[in-house]
């Protein structure tokens, strides 16, 4: 199957790699010209501009964009006036749901088919597949769904749960139609919210552990701070690389984030080249959003989304005013930085 892919970053260059392994004609376009050529050397048809990438396409064209959401409404714009009806867009960025409704109704106007697809994989796709979550027209995810299997990481060695898989049933690949327009972004929004809490669990966790053994710190005692009841509770000086390791083989909290912090801990146990300003990319906020339009309790989600705010300096002004309230009511001096108590 022919397919334009605009976007070629960390994770559209990878994607285009996969489909074109699995025989796919890509045809691709980025802002910068390098990946282009990279593709283009390993056999994909290179666009030097939007227009060409249309023009390089047979109807019904099918154009995947891999951007930020940011840009991807001014991309639309330019691109849907160089399509026919017919042809087809798919936003497989982390696009906001409500956008895609938008989108979908402004396009259907020029007789062009919008789909989402929420995808899963991050830089590591290009070998282990992509979980793709895709939203839209029944007759047209049925046309991409040779592209779908393609990017999906298939079944392999994972054993499917009883009563999925088979006929009509493509979860135990790694992909799904989740319904109509928005609804792939819909999951995969709630898919990254619980990921938020999932990272957080971890590192609040491993927080813990390395701060095991404070009762081997020396503490002046002072009346702002409250001392340790029983320092020798707190002794413990663990290898909090070797434990990671540990809990990735039988353990109930094994995960792939759990891999993935295990390598970044025996690669630098002090994680020195991180400062910890955590960024999110908005699919959290949506999660949020969505809960208290529903009524329905997020509280770990919740918490780690302002966690991350946090992260960032954003708590910043408040804790100065309340250790500037604690200063007005009781004297009380800040401790310096540096201080575990």
């Amino acid at each position: 199957m022919q397919l334009g892919m605009i976007g070629l970053g960390r994770m559209g260059a990878n994607m285009a790699k996969r489909l074109m392994r699995a025989g796919h004609q890509v045809v691709g376009w980025n802002q910068d010209p390098a990946p282009v050529a990279e593709l283009a050397a390993l056999g994909a048809t290179a666009a030097k501009d939007l227009a060409d990438l249309v023009h390089s396409m047979s109807t019904p064209r099918h154009v995947w964009l891999m951007l930020p959401a940011g840009v991807v409404d001014s991309t639309i714009d330019a691109l849907a006036p160089l399509l026919s009806p017919g042809d087809v867009i798919i936003d497989g960025g982390n696009s906001y749901y409500r956008d895609d409704l938008r989108r979908a109704k402004a396009l259907a106007a020029r007789g062009i088919e919008y789909v989402d697809a929420g995808v899963s994989g991050g830089v590591w796709g290009l070998e282990r597949g992509y979980c793709v979550m895709v939203g839209g027209p029944t007759h047209v995810v049925e046309r991409l769904d040779p592209v779908l299997r393609a990017l999906a990481p298939g079944k392999g060695t994972i054993p499917a749960t009883a009563g999925r898989g088979g006929e009509g049933d493509t979860s135990d690949l790694g992909y799904l139609h989740c319904g109509p327009v928005g609804a792939g972004h819909f999951v995969k929004m709630v898919h990254n919210g619980i990921e938020y809490g999932l990272m957080a669990a971890y590192a609040e966790g491993f927080n813990i552990l390395r701060h095991a053994n404070m009762g081997n710190d020396a503490v002046a005692l002072d009346a702002e701070t409250t001392p340790l009841r029983d320092p020798d509770a707190y002794r413990y000086d663990f290898d909090v690389a070797r434990i990671a390791e540990l809990w990735r083989r039988g353990s109930v909290v094994s995960s792939w984030l759990l891999d993935l912090t295990a390598t970044a801990l025996a690669d630098d146990p002090r994680l020195e080249k991180f400062g910890g300003r955590v960024s999110d990319s908005g699919e959290g906020r949506w999660t949020v959003l969505a809960a208290v339009e529903e009524g329905v309790p997020v509280h770990v989600i919740s918490a780690a989304l302002f966690d991350r705010f946090e992260s960032r300096g954003n708590a910043e002004f408040a804790n100065k005013l309340m250790s500037a309230m604690r200063h007005a009511f009781g004297g009380h001096h800040e401790k310096q930085p540096g201080s575990r108590h």
